[in-house]
């Protein structure tokens, strides 16, 4: 029997690592939570006078991370008169006066309304584009791949570690037979509360270089306080409150001694600390935030009963239970785990209604891919515990507990995997949010097209189906402006049999030219430029713009 028990346990610990493993190896690195949806000045744009200030409008609130919001000018030095200020979703940045002519990069690191960091770059020009562009903070937006690892095991440890607490509390509360000890679900419990309160306290020291982008020790007193003073951290002090509060009254409960008081105190107490969960993330910014808040804390709760509760079974009554009391408790946790999966079911479409809202965010997007790849992995679960639940019917009581533990370990393993994917769905942009992104990055578009005696800058924007404007700027080899004589220019669509078609450019400047173009349909659109700058030398180059 102790030979059977510890290969039991070692089958326990070999699940609730399988699913570990998956939570680092699903790709979770952190993304971008809101999307940039416009700039003034737009990208790329040259303005004739400089603006009093820049200003990026988001998709949902956001607070910048300090230190990480600049305006580098053409001389390569900061450009920001003040702080940035934010008003809901449009961060703004004073531009100082009198800013002379050039390139201006202007780069941001910003913190969504989900705690997960956002940044980017861009650039515009006042009077006209520089000769060289200004050096500005390479990928604005980057995690350290070790701070996007280390965040996913700290949530996998803290999504674990309730599952340990709700488990033990409700089994010996409900179900649990007088004649056996309490010890061990009593350690099981105390080990659950130990894997939330790191977990808590790794979440909040690790979101510092996650917001700043930093290592894992790059981390200041400062950028600690920046955390805490938030709302992600806030949420997390409350969790760790209420998590002292719960070891005091676990204690009773866990013992057999506590009364009514004292377990509804403790429902309050659980409720109160799962809302800290949604509240600090995803569901708190959504579009019906009350909705999805209350959607995830049910998705929670439920996922925590039915793993805690199976952790129970497999690790303790199926082992120590006799066939009598096995009959009164099994139809009571078979109930149990029916409402568990019916609330998961109902939250998770719920979650799921709200944060992808399309069929193509689900099937295009990490995240409906996740979402979908969960279902399926609850599916086989459901399916499982379908046939376990017709063991538990049976007659033959010397074999069912055998057998019975082998298809709730099974349970367990895919359910520890499920719980990896719920850490990693915390770390991945909404499908919302991605399908806003992908339709983002379809404009504007700019690059620079090289001839033999020439450069050109060729911007079109929005670069999407509809009018179009396109600005053309010529240079010498080592980009000094360049006179044009003449400019011609065509553009085709070849692969929808689009033969080109010429297109009038208007010069502003011997160096300049602009025109208007409607492109109707989507596709990669060719476009050809001919320069001419005497009567007998010019060129032509040629580029590809994807439309969208």
């Amino acid at each position: 029997m102790a030979t059977a028990g510890r290969a039991g346990l070692i089958r326990a610990i070999a699940a609730a690592f399988l699913g570990l493993v998956a939570a680092l190896l699903v790709p979770s690195p952190a993304r971008a939570h809101a999307v940039a949806l416009r700039t003034d000045p737009p990208a790329n744009s040259i303005l004739p006078t400089p603006p009093a200030a820049v200003t990026v409008t988001f998709s949902e609130p956001i607070q910048p991370v300090a230190g990480h919001v600049k305006i580098i000018g053409p001389d390569n030095k900061r450009a920001e008169a003040d702080s940035p200020t934010v008003r809901g979703a449009v961060l703004s940045i004073p531009l100082k006066a009198g800013a002379g002519n050039g390139t201006y990069l202007v780069s941001y690191r910003v913190i969504s309304a989900d705690s997960h960091p956002v940044g980017g770059s861009f650039s515009f020009s006042i009077g006209e584009p520089s000769r060289t562009a200004p050096a500005g903070e390479p990928a604005a937006g980057r995690v350290e791949r070790s701070v996007a690892v280390s965040m996913a095991v700290a949530r996998y440890l803290g999504f674990a570690g309730l599952v340990l607490v709700v488990g033990p509390a409700l089994v010996l509360t409900m179900l649990w037979p007088v004649r056996l000890s309490r010890r061990g679900p009593t350690l099981l419990a105390r080990a659950g509360l130990a894997l939330i309160g790191l977990g808590v306290v790794l979440e909040t020291y690790l979101q510092a270089p996650y917001s700043t982008g930093g290592g894992l020790f790059d981390v200041s007193g400062g950028d600690l306080g920046a955390v805490i003073g938030s709302r992600y951290g806030t949420m997390h002090l409350v969790r760790l409150g209420v998590l002292g509060a719960v070891a005091v009254l676990l204690g009773t409960v866990l013992a057999g001694r506590a009364g009514r008081v004292d377990r509804a105190l403790l429902v309050i107490l659980g409720v109160l600390g799962l809302a800290t969960w949604p509240l600090s993330g995803h569901p708190a910014a959504s579009t019906l935030p009350a909705l999805t808040m209350v959607a995830d804390a049910a998705h929670l709760a439920a996922m925590s009963v039915w793993l805690g509760g199976l952790v129970m079974l497999f690790g303790f009554l199926l082992r120590k239970a006799d066939a009598r009391e096995l009959g009164a408790i099994l139809p009571v946790w078979s109930g149990w785990a029916i409402l568990a999966v019916a609330v998961l079911a109902l939250a998770g479409t719920a979650q799921a209604l709200m944060q992808i809202l399309s069929v193509d965010a689900l099937l295009h997007t990490t995240y409906g891919k996740l979402v979908l790849l969960k279902a399926g992995l609850l599916a086989i679960v459901v399916a499982v515990a379908a046939y376990s639940r017709r063991l538990a019917t049976r007659a033959d009581a010397e074999a069912t507990p055998r057998r019975l533990r082998r298809t709730v370990l099974a349970e367990v393993a895919v359910l520890a995997v499920v719980l990896s994917l719920a850490a990693a769905l915390v770390q991945t942009t909404p499908a919302r949010i991605a399908q806003v992104a992908v339709d983002q990055q379809s404009g504007p578009f700019s690059k620079t097209l090289s001839a033999s005696f020439y450069s050109l800058d060729v911007s079109v924007d929005p670069a999407r189906t509809g009018s179009n404007g396109v600005h053309l700027f010529a240079f010498t080899p080592d980009r000094k402006p360049l006179t044009v004589v003449e400019w011609k220019a065509s553009v085709a669509l070849p692969g929808e049999g689009v033969e080109p078609i010429p297109v009038t450019l208007l010069p502003v400047t011997p160096s300049h030219a602009v025109t208007e173009v409607n492109l109707p349909t989507k596709g990669d659109w060719q476009f050809r430029f001919t320069l001419r700058v005497s009567e007998t030398q010019q060129e032509t180059v040629a580029v590809t713009v994807p439309i969208r």
